[in-house]
């Protein structure tokens, strides 16, 4: 199946298959493949949860809102944070990046006043976001992104420290009978024409 048939068949999970749980190879591979998301100049601002014991997802889904029935069915729940302390951030840049990247750093993102760097921080795990839906859609692992998640009470929860928690994705695999499926009701889209432009 090429890229385009997988995008065609991706969507958002609304109901789970709770009894099919995701292999720990494939879990690892997903590991994997978070580390090697893009970043601006590399700067890997992150720190991504995989949450798989049960009581720890119950937990979770009671402070998701509208979300709980799709954790506490999903296999496995990942959460996506950001570094909220600039100075790690620095520190932690310093002894891989190279010397363009640190000024390129310096010069138009240090300059900006403290909420800019985190918002630029944040935006780098929304990158991570769409690399990683792709890659469940590819291994055939359903998966619903959340930000309709209570972010004070997962930091408390889970301890996520100097990392601040911006959203949390459920994965596994589908109900049969979920309402949400493409073959169920068909996706909506606005045209090529209205999206894209040629010049």
């Amino acid at each position: 199946m090429n890229f385009l048939n997988i995008a065609e068949n991706r969507y958002t999970t609304k109901k789970y298959n709770p009894n099919k749980k995701i292999t720990e190879e494939k879990i690892e591979d997903l590991k994997k493949i978070l580390r090697l998301c893009p970043s601006s100049i590399n700067c890997q601002p992150w720190k991504f949860i995989f949450i798989s014991d049960e009581k720890l997802k119950k937990q979770l889904a009671e402070v998701s809102y509208w979300n709980e029935h799709k954790i506490k069915e999903a296999s496995h729940l990942v959460i996506f944070t950001a570094i909220d302390d600039i100075a790690k951030l620095e520190n932690q840049m310093k002894p891989y990046l190279p010397e363009g990247s640190i000024t390129f750093y310096k010069e138009f993102i240090k300059t900006l006043p403290e909420s800019g760097i985190k918002s630029w921080m944040q935006h780098q795990v929304y990158l991570s976001l769409g690399f990683f839906l792709s890659a469940c859609a590819c291994m055939e692992i359903d998966s619903t992104p959340m930000e309709g998640i209570n972010k004070e009470k997962y930091a408390e929860i889970v301890k996520t420290g100097e990392y601040k928690p911006l959203f949390a994705v459920a994965i596994g695999y589908r109900d049969e009978n979920d309402h949400n499926q493409p073959s169920i009701s068909p996706k909506s889209r606005l045209s090529i024409e209205k999206i894209i432009q040629s010049l």
